[in-house]
């Protein structure tokens, strides 16, 4: 069998200036005011921190994607830079071991002509470049974010045929996400998201997994934080500073690095059948610019956590970054991949 890693996506680099006409196959009505015009803003300036890789800014929010009641001029904080540099750190890091399982179940769907796919907080769509072309058969991808801007990049960006060559075929819809319910899953063959439940809090993961029992309808959530992070070489202030960035992740009440087995237990508990994979970052020299803006936001959420550290973690970023600079230092993220595979509807094998 032919390793899913090394099938390179058939869409590249996210288009610096995406224009309407490029988009084929989208529903774009939803996305207004939208023009070939629109660009990615400005460089960063050196040592700043791209905004999405670092503190939140407001705890109980996960910055693209509207996950609670908040104002409507709340902006969204995910800069499309940070998504597209970490977009192929997250395709080496997803766990193809539930790509079988999840194609057995999708092949056994009854009476359907092609596959339905909610993608949750899409951002620029890097989900959809992965897993569209490692799945046969027609798909239509519904993209679900808070951001207009990023949609449209979604969209525009999105693969246009399957492993197969059938069609692929992009919907996007902007708003919240909190209160999935199994109507809003009518029809789904597939819910996906990254880098999701660790925003969630035990209730809303709760009705998240209820949603998707009642759709019958399975769920791949990758890349969610495990709460364990190694540096190499190591550092006395690693852990303090590894616990102060997790304490972070469960502010108000969201779960962080606890959400994984939460979400297990709850799909559990609606019947469904749970399979999970450890899916880590492995950041070297060849990902420099990528470990730097981690290694930048990790440290400013500990010490927006913990504010005496600040004086340790300011020396301590500088030995890190001078250690990455000499091509020294490799850092392990480790996230987690769940597959939950609910009960079909319909009496589906």
């Amino acid at each position: 069998m032919t390793n899913p890693a090394t099938t390179t996506p058939q869409s590249g680099a996210i288009p610096a200036q995406p224009g309407p006409r490029e988009v084929m196959g989208v529903t774009d009505g939803m996305i207004p005011g939208l023009g070939s015009s629109i660009e990615f803003g400005p460089a960063q300036a050196p040592g700043s921190v791209i905004p999405g890789a670092g503190p939140s800014g407001k705890p109980g929010s996960r910055p693209t994607v509207k996950l609670r009641e908040a104002g409507p001029d709340d902006p969204p904080r995910y800069a499309p830079e940070w998504l597209e540099l970490r977009e192929p750190a997250d395709a080496a890091a997803r766990a193809h071991d539930l790509l079988d399982p999840l194609r057995i179940r999708l092949a056994n769907l009854p009476g359907r002509s092609g596959i339905v796919i909610h993608d949750l907080g899409c951002g620029t769509g890097s989900m959809g470049r992965w897993l569209a072309p490692r799945l046969d058969g027609a798909q239509h991808w519904i993209l679900h974010d808070r951001d207009p801007y990023l949609l449209h990049f979604a969209a525009v960006a999105s693969p246009r045929s399957a492993a197969d060559g059938s069609r692929v075929s992009v919907e996007t819809r902007r708003g919240d996400i909190a209160r999935l319910t199994p109507d809003a899953l009518q029809g789904a063959s597939l819910v996906t998201a990254s880098a999701l439940l660790d925003v969630l809090t035990r209730e809303e993961i709760d009705t998240f997994a209820a949603a998707c029992a009642g759709a019958g309808c399975p769920a791949l959530l990758t890349l969610s934080v495990a709460g364990r992070v190694e540096l190499t070489p190591s550092h006395p202030l690693d852990a303090e500073l590894a616990q102060a960035f997790n304490d972070h992740q469960r502010r108000d009440g969201m779960l962080g690095p606890d959400a994984v087995t939460a979400a297990a237990e709850a799909f559990s508990e609606h019947g469904a059948t749970v399979r999970l994979h450890p899916s880590p970052w492995q950041l070297g020299p060849e990902q420099a610019a990528l470990t730097e803006q981690w290694l930048r936001g990790w440290v400013g959420a500990a010490v927006e956590e913990r504010p005496e550290l600040r004086a340790e973690a300011d020396v301590y970023l500088t030995k890190r970054l001078a250690a990455l600079t000499a091509g020294e230092l490799r850092v392990t993220v480790h996230h987690v991949d769940l597959l939950a595979l609910s009960r079909p509807v319909g009496g589906a094998s």
